[in-house]
């Protein structure tokens, strides 16, 4: 429900006589007033205001060459008549027209289907719940709050509310907000979005108003990581915190604030990268959203290639969506992060550096030893193996090129090979050491002469259908299991291949060793391959 409504109910504030610095909509749009008074040659009272959205305005606050306010925007302000601005409703009347007047007006209406007459008997339960002293959850997004109304009634009212969104309001101060907050006394999410407060000279004093947040959205409030500092202190005990689309762009350290976070949104800013260092020491955060902030690189100082970080000790999740990442040496750097579960870096150049998108991941998931998510997929255990026998395979030649020898006494590959993989030799201590013959360069060939049609049939499933494809010659028995998993939709199995031929008739070869190509076994066109997992 929207101011309207309530000034049809004749509860619509006036304006008050503190107006310089409250907050206003009008035609839609909102804005601060920064001046109130004449502007002649005009007779009558104007307010000067400030729009958030500045292309609303049609100067900076000046008029035939007298300045009456300032605008961060050279179009951003504009004078209105005082009656087509509206200065919003407190708490408990957007409440009472959001959850309780259209239910009024909806019991016991009659409601006429087809050709039947129905009456609406059931809303007595739904209006018992949706009473103010019922609510646990209360969302009065767009309703034109501007304020708590009279002393203690919301406290009356509104006594359980445990969640309470204020996106897209007219609240112009911290201090507006913990006199609303100070009544709900069970209060845990507070979500503040599209909101430009007014920042608090006594942060802390209002942290009795905050101490239950656990939960605090701050997106799109023009708010900047110093002030988010600043104000930390009244927050004491919040533990995700999100910060979207702001003016977030040089970190600094927290300081004795903050540190029980346990989520941290920053997407949508940008960040100065070398500024990223500054939260490191946020030991107990476990998801970082760095989607969108233009960040090219990550590096922790602290600790050499192939060694675990101190920096973000308890990091599981970490979004890295619609950066500018172009290079492996990142994703080694998110190896040293010692929690590191799930990670997501869409829409980046590197994901762009190999033709196949599916060797992409493989690589993601072999340079990060401990993933279980990437690009939000799972990682089954059968694809880390494969991941991580191709990645030894790919970068074989320049291993032992480097130094490496499969005699461990020998192998003694440079730094620079270590530095761009710093997994390799764990891999091959895993696995061992590839073999010669794998290593090899293929031959170029025409694919259309050497693909093969194979059926694949699961002889202990008789009620799956067999399933024929045409795959080339050269194709790894690896990546064939990792086609039959997407086709067979086997999630956590592990698969065992063998193949049948009309010229063994009646024998079965097992296909043991996932480096192999299919030639490799000899399989020719037409074979059948029988698929078992367990």
């Amino acid at each position: 429900m929207r101011i309207r409504e309530a000034e049809k109910c004749g509860m619509a504030q006036q304006m008050p006589e503190d107006a310089v610095g409250r907050r206003v909509s009008c035609d839609g749009e909102r804005g601060t007033v920064r001046y109130v008074g004449t502007v002649p040659p005009t007779t009558g009272l104007w307010l000067g205001v400030e729009w958030d959205n500045p292309e609303r305005g049609k100067h900076d606050g000046s008029h035939e060459g007298v300045r009456y306010f300032t605008c961060r925007h050279p179009t951003g302000g504009s004078f209105v008549r005082p009656k087509k601005a509206s200065f919003g409703v407190d708490l408990l009347t957007a409440v009472g027209l959001r959850y309780e007047m259209c239910l009024d007006q909806a019991i016991g209406e009659e409601v006429k289907i087809s050709t039947k007459t129905v009456k609406m008997i059931g809303f007595e339960s739904i209006m018992e719940k949706q009473r103010m002293e019922n609510l646990t959850e209360i969302a009065l997004i767009n309703c034109e709050v501007s304020g708590p109304g009279p002393e203690n009634e919301i406290k009356k009212n509104t006594p359980n509310a445990v969640s309470l969104d204020l996106s897209g309001n007219l609240l112009s101060s911290w201090e507006v907000v913990a006199a609303v907050t100070e009544q709900l006394e069970e209060l845990q999410v507070l979500c503040l979005s599209h909101n430009q407060l007014s920042i608090t000279s006594s942060p802390s004093s209002l942290s009795h108003a905050f101490a239950r947040i656990k939960v605090l959205t701050l997106n799109n409030c023009a708010i900047t990581w110093s002030q988010v500092l600043h104000c930390a202190p009244m927050w004491p005990n919040v533990e995700e915190l999100f910060l979207n689309d702001n003016d977030i762009s040089e970190l600094q350290r927290p300081v004795d604030v903050l540190q029980g976070l346990k989520v941290l949104d920053l997407s949508n800013n940008g960040l100065v990268q070398e500024s990223l260092p500054q939260i490191y020491n946020l030991y107990r955060l476990e998801m970082l959203n760095l989607s969108s902030t233009g960040l090219s690189t990550i590096h922790f100082s602290d600790t050499l290639p192939g060694n675990k970080t101190a920096m973000f000790p308890a990091l599981k999740i970490l979004l890295l969506d619609d950066n500018k990442i172009t290079e492996w040496g990142v994703i080694n750097e998110l190896d040293k992060l010692r929690t590191l579960v799930q990670l997501s870096c869409k829409r980046n150049p590197l994901m762009d550096l190999e033709k196949n998108r599916e060797t992409t991941r493989q690589l993601l998931i072999a340079r990060i030893g401990q993933l279980e998510i990437v690009n939000r997929s799972q990682v089954l255990q059968e694809e880390r193996r494969g991941a991580e026998l191709d990645y030894c395979k790919k970068f074989g030649r320049a291993w032992l090129q480097a130094g490496g020898h499969s005699d461990p006494e020998k192998n003694h590959p440079s730094a620079e090979f270590i530095a761009e993989h710093p997994r390799y030799l764990t891999l091959i201590q895993k696995y061992g050491a590839p073999e010669e013959d794998e290593l090899k360069e293929q031959k170029p060939f025409a694919l259309k002469d050497q693909l093969l049609t194979i059926t694949f049939e699961c002889p202990e499933d008789t009620d799956r259908k067999p399933i024929q494809k045409k795959l080339p010659s050269s194709m790894m028995v690896q990546k064939v299991k990792g086609l039959l998993y997407r086709l067979l939709k086997l999630p956590g199995a592990e698969l065992r291949l063998s193949y049948t031929s009309s010229k063994i008739e009646g024998k079965e070869v097992e296909i043991h060793n996932d480096l192999k190509p299919l030639q490799f076994y000899s399989i020719e066109d037409g074979d059948r391959i029988l698929v078992r997992w367990f």
